[in-house]
């Protein structure tokens, strides 16, 4: 990615404050491993106006980012964020899948990786189990939920 990275450096110092430049040159960086420098583009990015698609987009890889760092609160708090910002994003919530997942919440992954079998997958021998998938996605949920209610504290930060 270095060569990429040489290639962007010089726009950036042209554009220092432009959101899709501030957005790619964390890309770049986040590809090429160094992902703590990668956030603060992303944050950057947020912060001077990207808008659209490439918010969207911003906002996943700066979620999973913040999970990759191990910094799962904030990862969380993130994927809330943009969900809330862009509800229709199926790949907002596939990635927030993983972040729960390493959040020590299994059931609540899987729970919302068959809500979005049951609500964007199009296949017809699927079609008569969505119901079924959405009843089993309610139950994981429940365990997770039984478990955060009987360990409050591991909770603590998380809206």
């Amino acid at each position: 990615m270095q060569p990429t990275i040489d290639a962007l450096l010089p726009i950036h110092e042209e554009h220092p404050e432009h959101p899709r430049v501030l957005y790619e040159l964390g890309g770049v960086y986040d590809t090429a491993g160094a992902e703590a420098t990668a956030l603060s583009f992303y944050e950057r990015a947020m912060e001077r106006g990207l808008t659209g698609d490439l918010r969207r987009r911003c906002s996943l890889q700066y979620g999973s980012t913040l999970r990759n760092l191990g910094r799962i609160d904030d990862s969380l708090r993130a994927f809330a964020r943009a969900r809330a910002e862009f509800p229709d994003s199926v790949a907002l919530e596939a990635f927030e899948a993983l972040t729960f997942h390493a959040d020590g919440r299994p059931n609540t992954a899987l729970a919302s990786l068959l809500v979005l079998l049951a609500e964007h997958v199009d296949a017809p021998d699927l079609e008569r189990y969505k119901p079924a998938l959405r009843g089993n996605a309610d139950y994981l949920a429940s365990l997770d939920a039984e478990d955060d209610d009987a360990h409050p504290e591991t909770r603590e930060g998380i809206s």
